[in-house]
């Protein structure tokens, strides 16, 4: 089957980086996997999509040769069976508190004797070349959340779990988690006991032989993630971005304008 590109460039000690997408559109899944990402996720959890919109995502991203994966919803077999059966590479599992949790994501995401996942890769036997059943167990990746303060606490655990590639860091629940809501969520933290927690959790994913990734706000802070270590950062997301670039465009012609309102109707009567 056609390998997993983030395995490779991870072991040729190459950070990687991923994009996301909360629009529940093939379209702009496209364009997205055409920018030059190594992998793209699509957010089953919290995107504005569900999983009709997912497979047509994925299907759009498979001209570019990025890595497509999916954060499911919840620990729950069924559908990551389902987004991996749809040639998701990578699954990347919320809330994931214990050892005993982590041991079910990998379980439901390996094939017999390593898991309990059912065979019937309707898409991904074709999406992912010959061989699937064979190679799926080493291709596929999962990566367990790590985003309250009961995960921190047994962060060792769960990274000791037999068969888990990494774990990644969602810091709005994060903070909202280990502070018990005295900070607002938000990505890029720069508090000190927040900093002290992600590269608590980085060097957990380190000291058993993972990956790690964490979900960055901006550019420059990935960059410092992967200064500390990290091997996966995710910059921003579709909804984000199209947002800021629409905002910024807009901002620009008003400012060049020099008033705060639209153009004003020319003598010809348009605009």
């Amino acid at each position: 089957m056609i390998g997993n590109e983030l395995k490779r460039k991870w072991a040729d000690g190459q950070a990687t980086i991923n994009g996301w997408l909360s629009i529940g559109n093939a379209f702009t899944a496209e364009i997205m996997a055409e920018q030059g990402y190594d992998s793209l996720t699509v957010d089953i959890q919290h995107g504005f999509l569900d999983y009709g919109d997912a497979k047509g995502m994925l299907q759009a991203m498979r001209a570019s040769g990025v890595v497509p994966m999916a954060r499911v919803p919840w620990l729950d077999p069924g559908i990551i069976m389902k987004v991996l059966d749809a040639g998701a590479y990578g699954v990347i599992c919320p809330m994931v508190n214990t050892a005993d949790e982590a041991a079910a994501l990998v379980a439901a995401m390996r094939y017999p004797p390593e898991g309990s996942r059912s065979f019937g890769p309707t898409r991904a036997n074709i999406s992912a070349g010959g061989g699937y059943a064979a190679e799926a167990n080493a291709n596929m990746l999962a990566f367990a959340m790590i985003e309250t303060a009961e995960a921190v606490a047994n962060v060792e655990a769960i990274c000791a779990t037999p068969g888990l590639d990494g774990v990644y860091i969602g810091p709005a629940d994060l903070t909202l988690g280990v502070t018990e809501g005295r900070l607002a969520p938000g990505f890029d933290r720069e508090e000190p006991e927040l900093v002290e927690i992600i590269k608590r959790i980085l060097g957990a994913a380190k000291a058993a032989g993972l990956r790690a990734g964490l979900h960055c706000g901006s550019p420059a802070y990935a960059a410092k993630a992967i200064g500390w270590g990290f091997d996966m950062t995710t910059i921003s997301g579709d909804a984000r971005l199209l947002a800021g670039a629409a905002g910024a465009s807009v901002a620009e012609a008003r400012a060049l304008l020099g008033r705060t309102g639209g153009p004003k109707r020319s003598d010809s009567g348009g605009y």
